[in-house]
């Protein structure tokens, strides 16, 4: 097998700062429309940015990324004050929010499948774990926070997305050594499969009232 290990950390570094800024903004917007101060904006997008990392970190044994290198809260820190102080400017794109938080979606599942695959090689369901609490951790904590049923469990395809991109990302990984590759098309998938479920309102199967 090829050695990748440093191409591999770089990586998955590049993605894991796009998708903790992707979900803080998800956090900040939340907390804005409910009349959150600026403090209560900044845990938010924080608790969305690193929490499902952290989740993961912790049930793996791996002392949490989040904690040993600060860039995250700093990102995570920093979303919040922008989202403070442009948010009346960009609430008139309330859209952007949705295809924000759809490509944040794909880059964690991916991001927390590939940290999985780093720690126990290729085991497809703690990849799977790991890729779903990346990726749905902290937006089911944004939800609760605020007193919301988590999106997660009521709205269109979400956590279907993202186990739909982690299958893709490990089928690739089954038959090639090409990290790069299969995450971007692990990625592309999940985003993708999200903004449509968006766009043309599918729903899984719900229980019928009488």
């Amino acid at each position: 097998m090829v050695d990748f290990t440093f191409s591999l950390d770089g990586f998955i570094s590049i993605f894991d700062y796009l998708g903790t800024i992707a979900f803080a903004i998800t956090g900040a917007s939340k907390a804005i429309s409910h009349k959150a101060d600026i403090f209560g904006i900044i845990v938010l997008a924080t608790v969305v940015g690193v929490a499902g990392g952290i989740t993961r970190d912790v049930i793996f044994g791996k002392f949490p990324i989040a904690f040993s290198d600060p860039i995250y809260v700093t990102l995570t820190v920093i979303t919040g004050i922008v989202m403070f102080l442009l948010y009346s400017y960009l609430k008139k794109k309330m859209n952007i929010w949705l295809i924000v938080d759809a490509i944040g979606l794909g880059v964690f599942s991916i991001i927390g499948a590939s940290v999985v695959f780093q720690i126990l090689g290729l085991d497809f369901l703690p990849m799977l774990l790991g890729g779903m609490i990346t990726a749905i951790g902290g937006g089911i904590l944004r939800d609760v926070f605020v007193r919301e049923i988590p999106i997660v469990f009521v709205k269109e395809v979400y956590a279907v997305a993202s186990i739909i991109g982690i299958i893709i990302f490990y089928i690739i990984l089954s038959v090639s050594d090409e990290i790069q590759f299969a995450s971007i098309i692990g990625i592309v998938s999940t985003t993708g499969i999200r903004l449509l479920a968006m766009k043309y309102d599918w729903n899984l199967p719900r229980v019928r009232e009488t």
